[in-house]
């Protein structure tokens, strides 16, 4: 639980330094631009959305993890819920990476 704050916090802080990009459509844009970092999926996300998002991880060679639920996600970045985010920064990327990592 307390790994898990930590993460929303950075999270949080990545969207306050404008490194954060949501929503489909804004996503996809930034994939094909190469400026995605790292995706991060909801847990409870549609099965439709994660294999969506996957594939597309997969063919623009971006590294994806499976963290939260879509209503925190959206909370830690002042949106509605969210079933994918976009970190756009490798500096957030990495320290998000071993948060998630510490926690398991």
């Amino acid at each position: 639980m307390i790994m898990d704050n930590k993460v929303f916090s950075m999270i949080g802080l990545a969207c306050k330094a404008g490194r954060i990009v949501s929503g489909e459509d804004s996503i996809r844009n930034q994939m094909k631009n190469n400026k995605i970092k790292l995706l991060i999926i909801a847990e409870d996300a549609s099965d439709n959305s994660i294999k969506r998002f996957v594939n597309a991880s997969k063919y623009y060679n971006i590294q994806h993890v499976f963290f939260g639920d879509k209503d925190t996600l959206g909370k830690h970045i002042g949106k509605s819920n969210r079933a994918v985010i976009g970190i756009t920064d490798d500096g957030f990327k990495t320290n998000i990476l071993k948060l998630i990592e510490s926690k398991n």
